[in-house]
């Protein structure tokens, strides 16, 4: 059975107590890392596809043909994220001109590349997930801002969602279960630092 403990300590008059909120459901903190791991393989997986043009959404030129490995990959030089900014982003989106005016600067793509990265392993390992689902959820409130106006729904759509999922694993605990939460926790380091859980 998977236990998710958090201990808040509260300070009144001197006096100091202690609140243990627990989820003992097994299915739930399972379908958490599940959860988890589904969204780490995703930014892991953006990260090496536009790093080395495997084909899965990188490496295409202009007429639709496709080079692995080619000039589009990062490590050749190829920007992971002139493409979006400068064609993604919708003329009527209210945004519009930040989001172009990003496009092409080496400091986006390294920051972007460094956030995909960061984020997947943060959720893939169940580590610093409180940086990591910070650093998701803002990397998909930017994406959904970009989106503007929404094609299909005019409120929601998957970049929403996948900020409601960060907020949903690091309120849950995810990390403790099929993961290395419980032991990174247990750190010197984390208690310490305990932004770093």
């Amino acid at each position: 059975m998977s236990v998710i403990h958090r201990q808040h300590h509260i300070s009144t008059e001197g006096v100091t107590t202690s609140e243990t909120e627990e989820v003992t459901r097994p299915g739930f903190a399972r379908a958490l890392a599940v959860l988890r791991i589904a969204f780490g393989v995703t930014f892991l997986w953006a990260f090496l596809d536009k790093t080395f043009a495997l084909g899965f959404h990188t490496g295409y030129d202009q007429a639709g043909n496709l080079d692995r490995f080619g000039p589009a990959a990062w490590i050749n030089g190829g920007s992971p994220t002139e493409g979006f900014l400068s064609f993604g982003v919708p003329a009527d989106n209210p945004f519009h001109g930040f989001f172009t005016s990003l496009a092409g600067h080496a400091w986006v793509d390294w920051l972007f590349m460094a956030g995909l990265l960061g984020i997947g392993l943060t959720l893939l390992l169940g580590i610093g997930m409180r940086i990591g689902t910070a650093a998701g959820a803002l990397m998909y409130a930017f994406m959904y801002l970009a989106a503007f106006p929404l094609e299909n729904n005019p409120i929601v759509d998957d970049h929403l969602i996948g900020v409601i999922v960060m907020v949903v694993l690091a309120l849950g605990a995810a990390g403790m279960t099929w993961g290395l939460g419980r032991w990174w926790s247990n750190t010197a380091l984390v208690r310490r630092f305990p932004i770093l859980r």
